[in-house]
């Protein structure tokens, strides 16, 4: 199927929300719809001058003003961050953000230009929630929500690895930096998928990845640490393939994360 392109016109945000950002353009490079940024220095494409389908813009910067002034080119969707959203914006969404919902606003604007376009008969004129608040009742005879744990203190790890995981279809990510908070979680939850950072020791990652292998026996863990990496010499990197492998962990993986790896295991779920 031939690749569906969406340009997103981006304004303000901070410099790890545009991080969060550029890892979202980056990693839909393999999807089927692709995001990329809008810049007016775009050459123009068959059908005329290259446009941005969706201006993401946020209402705490300086430049939001203009949005608020200015109409919005024809078949452009406004996805509004922050208070004092104007009445034509599509979207709105608060901070912190969620990229999961990002992501599918994102989605959604693909989707209302195949409806514009008559391709396809959908109302999506009123966002649907994303998400509930609690796992579905397995009793029920419904399927549970697909959610992670991302046990790591590592920031931009986590805001990697949680994008990562929105693309996968995983919308629930458990992000701890407290032994106890992964435990009370662990009861809680069931999970498709565990990401640990072994080299973090503010918490007990280990004793979590155990607990999180024996009530998730079917889930994807992964486990990272700066001693799977090639500068670690020979004998430690094996000494903890050994220890994750006696865990039951699903993959060991090199910190810094490499995206190709770690879309190798993810992609899988």
């Amino acid at each position: 199927m031939q690749k569906q392109r969406i340009l997103v016109s981006v304004v303000g945000f901070s410099d790890v929300e545009r991080h969060a950002l550029n890892t979202i353009f980056r990693l839909s490079q393999d999807r089927e719809i692709v995001y990329a940024p809008w810049a007016p220095s775009l050459p123009a494409g068959p059908t005329g001058p290259s446009l941005a389908q969706v201006a993401l813009v946020d209402g705490e910067s300086a430049e939001a003003v203009l949005s608020h002034a200015k109409a919005m080119p024809a078949g452009q969707r406004l996805i509004w961050v922050g208070p004092d959203a104007p009445e034509h914006a599509w979207r709105v969404l608060d901070r912190p953000i969620a990229w999961a919902d990002v992501l599918h606003d994102l989605d959604s604007v693909f989707a209302a230009h195949q409806v514009d376009s008559g391709l396809l008969d959908l109302d999506i004129t009123a966002p649907a929630p994303l998400s509930l608040d609690l796992d579905l009742d397995m009793a029920s005879g419904m399927e549970p929500q697909r959610r992670a744990l991302v046990a790591s203190e590592d920031p931009q790890e986590r805001t990697y690895l949680r994008t990562r995981l929105a693309l996968a279809g995983i919308v629930h990510v458990d992000e701890v930096d407290e032994t106890e908070v992964a435990v009370d979680l662990l009861g809680r939850h069931t999970y498709l998928c565990g990401v640990f950072n072994l080299d973090d020791h503010h918490i007990d990652t280990w004793s979590i990845m155990r607990v999180f292998v024996q009530r998730n026996p079917h889930a994807l863990t992964l486990a990272t640490s700066e001693l799977a990496g090639p500068l670690a010499g020979w004998w430690r990197r094996r000494r903890v393939r050994r220890d994750v492998h006696r865990v039951g962990v699903t993959a060991l993986l090199a910190r810094p994360l490499q995206p190709r790896q770690v879309s190798e295991w993810l992609d899988l779920i």
